[in-house]
């Protein structure tokens, strides 16, 4: 009996002595969980605004405010100390590594009277996210979400640490096709078809991996550049991932090529029609019947052709042109 109670008494303390010491290395302000909702929305934890304005460190109400902090000890010396709770510590930089992107999106629509559009991370200034998810991967190397969600958000703000995060996962997980498959999509980003060629191939050499990584291994040597490419990439990640934020980006992803798609048609349309009357489009009622025989989606009271979010395009250059409306949901980039 005692030695049972000794041995709780051990458990209790251990888990009390991780807590402490993973408290210790996180930065001054990590209590209050920030995340985005897949509709864009911020949710935020049950009275974070009542605490924000009594805490001795509050959020920043500007993107310029927000300081970067560097991590106390380094990945492997953070194994060592935690000992037996790697797996409790890895968790805690994990969600320390949502939380930090969160308060950065809230920073940024605070100071921009705006709602942050999450395609586009490199506005952030996200410096310490490489090293919070690197902490967490060196923690618990079998913990598979810092890698799959550093593959779709780092090669927005640093591409090389993508590529060494992903390379760090393989080496600990090599029956894990999912990292070919992310290191191969951060390839293609940077039109690299060559090594993202490779990439595929590799993970479809592995037990479990689907057919259709062969495919898309000859797909980036023969049309790595092409949107339907494009689509077929997005589309696998899609499927691949649970995180609802990653496959928020990549469906607005999916719409802009769907967006530039209809961009090119529209252009088409609008070219045959300045030649054929010797001057440019005054409305989209004058094109509204070839946009229609175009199958193109119009809207009911203006004719203007609708943009995959279903909001009508704008005529620009005289007419002569199309652009997105300031309002449309599809991303610029």
């Amino acid at each position: 009996m005692k030695r049972d109670y000794l041995l709780m008494l051990i458990i209790v303390a251990g888990l009390a002595g991780a807590a402490l010491i993973t408290r210790a290395t996180e930065t001054k302000w990590n209590a209050d969980a920030v995340f985005s909702s897949p509709s864009g929305r911020r949710i935020k934890a049950e009275g974070f605004d009542e605490r924000l304005s009594s805490h001795p460190n509050p959020l920043p109400t500007g993107e310029g405010q927000f300081s970067e902090e560097s991590l106390y000890l380094n990945g492997q010396t953070m194994k060592r100390v935690t000992l037996a709770f790697n797996g409790i510590a890895a968790d805690s930089y994990w969600i320390r590594s949502l939380q930090y992107v969160g308060r950065k999106i809230v920073a940024f629509e605070d100071a921009h009277e705006g709602q942050f559009e999450l395609t586009d991370l490199s506005t952030l200034g996200l410096s310490l996210l490489p090293s919070l998810l690197k902490m967490s991967a060196t923690l618990d190397p079998q913990f598979m979400e810092p890698y799959y969600y550093g593959a779709v958000v780092l090669p927005e703000i640093n591409p090389e640490e993508a590529i060494s995060l992903l390379n760090q996962g393989i080496d600990a997980n090599p029956q894990e096709w999912r990292l070919y498959q992310h290191l191969g999509y951060i390839y293609w980003q940077r039109h690299d078809y060559q090594k993202a060629s490779q990439a595929y191939a590799a993970g479809s050499t592995i037990p479990g991996a689907p057919a259709w990584m062969v495919a898309m291994s000859a797909r980036m040597t023969a049309e790595g550049g092409s949107r339907d490419a494009a689509r077929e990439m997005y589309r696998h990640l899609y499927e691949a991932s649970s995180d609802d934020a990653v496959k928020q980006m990549v469906t607005k992803q999916i719409m802009r090529l769907d967006s530039l798609d209809q961009r090119d048609i529209i252009r088409r349309v609008l070219t045959a029609s300045a030649a054929q009357s010797g001057h440019c489009a005054a409305t989209w009622r004058d094109v509204a019947a070839a946009l229609h025989s175009a199958r193109l989606p119009l809207d009911p009271r203006t004719l203007a052709p609708l943009d995959p979010s279903g909001v009508p395009y704008v005529l620009a250059k005289g007419g002569c042109e199309v652009e997105l409306a300031e309002s449309s949901r599809v991303p610029k980039r």
